[in-house]
């Protein structure tokens, strides 16, 4: 079951958002979420840099409505997060470790309360979103070759089919003839959603170009509050089963109509059935009636939500805080250091004190 919970946490459903899929993966059968951006070798990185990335970083649900099983090692790391992986040196990712509490511990009590953890994630937060418009920078000029600070739906359409293998000189004079283009159901699929997201993000009065904010829209929802809004809306059309446009627990605990999971039965692992039944009943039903609104929804994604972060920072302070002050001391965040970073450390304890 637990092969299939990863699975289901690397694999992007059938929603709108099918655009995120990546140019080797089946996207009618099985689209893909690859939930973590440190698996992208650097090659398939540059092949995708014009697309919607698939994972969104410092947002605790993904596009898919899946929960981000990464979220809080995002938003405890940072940028940092891909030094810290099983192969590395124990004594090394202690070090590290140890330099990231102090930072935390912002009035140097040799302890990190909730606030100061609050404060952190917020930082870490905007620290991702600094990072998605440098990217974004670098995309918009890869698709916009006449630099006028505009990308046409055509523009765009042309360096997409030619990431996907098509000829882009061959594509671009179909367009400019406007002769038609022979797609696989499968691309047309996706190029269907893609134009229609594209719509999303055109602020009016819409006229099928995008300029850079609007591209980062485009690319990164999270950034824009009618994307966020737009994002809200497809996740739970994909997961409300009596179209109420609004999710019970059930509704948000089963996997979407269409998924090969949802067609081979009801073989969900356990533990991923209780984690998204606490997220779904302690933070994202604020009123706890039993029913999540979209209203709910949008402020639970809503990454600059400060609630929230301080929600999380309560959390995380709680997986650890072996004594129970409510605060996390070095000791702890070293005894757990595969939850807040991913990397389990050898004889945490080694050394602390004089590293410290």
């Amino acid at each position: 079951m637990a092969v299939l919970r990863e699975l289901w946490s690397r694999n992007l459903l059938a929603l709108c958002v099918s655009a995120y899929i990546l140019l080797s993966l089946d996207v009618h059968a099985r689209p893909a979420n690859m939930s973590s951006s440190k698996d992208k070798s650097a090659a398939t990185k540059d092949e995708n840099e014009i697309l919607p990335p698939d994972h969104l970083n410092g947002l605790k649900m993904e596009m898919d409505g899946h929960l981000n099983k990464d979220f809080h090692q995002e938003v405890f790391l940072g940028k940092e997060m891909e030094e810290f992986d099983e192969d590395s040196e124990p004594r090394r990712n202690r070090k590290k470790l140890i330099e990231i509490f102090t930072k935390v511990d912002v009035n140097k009590d040799r302890s990190v309360s909730a606030k100061e953890m609050q404060n952190w994630i917020v930082e870490k937060t905007k620290e991702h979103f600094k990072e998605a418009m440098e990217e974004n920078k670098n995309s918009f000029r890869a698709v916009d070759p006449d630099g006028d600070g505009y990308v046409t739906w055509d523009e765009y359409k042309v360096k997409f089919l030619a990431s996907k293998g098509f000829d882009e000189a061959d594509v671009a004079e179909k367009i400019r003839k406007k002769e038609e283009l022979k797609l696989d159901e499968d691309t047309q699929e996706v190029m269907e959603s893609l134009k229609d997201r594209w719509f999303q993000a055109d602020n009016p009065p819409a006229d099928q170009k995008l300029d850079e904010e609007e591209f980062l829209s485009f690319l990164h929802p999270e950034h824009s509050r009618g994307m966020l809004r737009y994002m809200v809306k497809e996740i739970v059309r994909d997961l409300d089963q009596d179209s109420d446009w609004k999710l019970t627990l059930s509704e948000f605990i089963s996997l979407p109509v269409g998924t090969v999971e949802n067609q081979q039965g009801q073989d969900i692992d356990d533990d991923w059935v209780k984690e998204r039944k606490k997220e779904f009943e302690e933070v994202i039903d604020s009123n706890h009636d039993g029913i999540v609104t979209m209203n709910e929804l949008e402020e639970y994604m809503d990454p600059m939500n400060e609630h929230n972060a301080l929600n999380e920072a309560k959390q995380m302070i709680a997986v650890a805080d072996e004594n129970q002050n409510h605060r996390l001391e070095l000791e702890e965040i070293l005894r757990y250091s595969e939850y807040f970073t991913g990397s389990k450390l050898m004889d945490y304890a080694r050394n602390v004190h004089e590293e410290f």
